[in-house]
């Protein structure tokens, strides 16, 4: 009976992986069972594998329990393909960029020694890297720190380019050490400067504080960035969930003084954005049925001072997707197909709405059998992230000074404004 009570357990969290709920409240059950199901579905693969081996040499068999774990192994088997193959559905979303010298091959392979990583497939210190921890960007207590990534072998030279980012955690917990950790290692080892955030939570501190906050920290970066070796002039923001909501609404909305009270001069444009898994619809305006409950149900009670009915402008000017104009920045979008906590068709109208609104270069990436925050762990989906989004920002980065260089030395007979 053990063994009976053990498969049907993993055959129900595998259902769960292959099949979540949409709807709101079962979307954050199925999240909470299926995160780490999805994510560690080799771990329970090799489980499951072992503990049936085991019970086919006693004597007396579950007929259903054996029955239920081919169904588990199956499925399991399903998701561990679809995490290895989130490198060519990367590598097709990127066709855009064509060739460019310096960028790292996204190979469709699991990476070497991929095995190792997988036996503890959580962020650990990386000997490459420096992190200098707990700096001030306001006087917010912790919810007003950062944490720098550097290079661990400084070298003279050009300044180096940025990376902010910004935590999840629907806006009410959460912390700079604890999501993007993998991303920020990867590229302060290519010789990036990338800044962890914190910012005050909700209810609290009910929004716009969180990107009031964010603003802020883009401001205490341009001042005093090159202070740690990186460029003001080149500022990228990222960020996964609610930092993905933030961190597009940032760079959406440069310089606004609704989002900068008493810091209205300072300079908050960013030069792209990589949100992931992000939302982009606070007031509804989508018609899509999940924004809509996530609104009432959820953002009206936890994050927004007042509901939707009593401050529809409020969320109107909180949703990325109705603040797009011609000039908004280059983004890179992604987003997994099988998120049971954000609608993947928050990404899809989000993306259609930027190449129909402005004209900024959009890559867009869904990853096949990917839940929420997939990327809190590393594991191979997550690696052929990190490459994916390392060689689009090294692309971005010198395509930036491709055309900073050219303005600055425009042809013979141009006058440059």
């Amino acid at each position: 009976m053990g063994y009976l009570r053990r498969q049907i357990i993993t055959a129900a969290l595998t259902a769960n992986a292959l099949r979540p709920s949409k709807t709101f409240r079962g979307g954050a059950l199925s999240f909470l069972l299926g995160w780490t199901t999805v994510e560690f579905a080799p771990h329970l693969l090799a489980l499951t594998a072992a503990d049936t081996g085991l019970h086919v040499t006693r004597r007396r068999r579950s007929a259903l329990g054996l029955g239920l774990a081919a169904f588990s192994v199956v499925g399991l088997s399903r998701e561990v393909l679809l995490s290895r193959g989130s490198g060519r559905h990367l590598r097709d979303a990127l066709g855009s960029l064509g060739e460019l010298e310096g960028l790292e091959p996204l190979s469709l392979r699991a990476p070497a020694g991929e095995w190792r990583r997988q036996l503890y497939p959580l962020p650990r210190a990386d000997r490459r890297v420096t992190v200098e921890r707990n700096i001030a960007y306001q006087d917010a207590g912790r919810r007003g720190m950062l944490d720098i990534y550097r290079p661990a072998d400084v070298r003279e030279g050009d300044p180096a380019p940025v990376l902010i980012q910004v935590h999840g955690g629907g806006w009410t917990l959460g912390s700079k050490e604890a999501q993007g950790v993998p991303l920020m290692q990867h590229m302060a080892a290519l010789g990036w400067v990338c800044v962890a955030i914190n910012y005050r939570l909700a209810p609290r501190n009910p929004f716009p504080a969180q990107i009031i906050d964010v603003k802020k920290a883009i401001a205490w970066v341009k001042e005093h960035i090159a202070e740690y070796g990186g460029d003001p002039d080149y500022v990228v923001i990222t960020g996964g969930s609610a930092g993905g909501h933030l961190a597009a609404l940032a760079a959406l909305t440069p310089n606004d003084p609704q989002y900068q009270p008493g810091f209205e001069e300072a300079d908050t444009s960013v030069q792209a954005a990589a949100p992931i898994y992000g939302v982009y619809d606070f007031a509804g305006a989508t018609g899509l049925r999940s924004a809509i409950a996530m609104r009432d149900n959820y953002l009206a009670k936890r994050v927004m001072e007042a509901p939707y009915a009593e401050a529809p402008e409020v969320y109107e000017a909180a949703s990325p997707i109705l603040r797009i104009t011609k000039d908004a920045p280059d983004f890179f979008v992604v987003h997994g197909a099988t998120d049971s906590l954000v609608d993947v068709n928050q990404s899809r109208l989000f993306v259609e709405e930027l190449r129909k609104q402005s004209s900024a270069h959009v890559v867009y990436a869904e990853l096949p059998g990917a839940q929420h925050a997939f990327d809190m762990f590393v594991t191979t989906r997550t690696g052929h992230m990190v490459r994916a989004l390392a060689n689009y920002l090294v692309w971005h980065r010198a395509r930036h000074m491709g055309s900073t260089e050219a303005a600055n030395n425009p042809p013979q007979g141009t006058i440059s404004a």
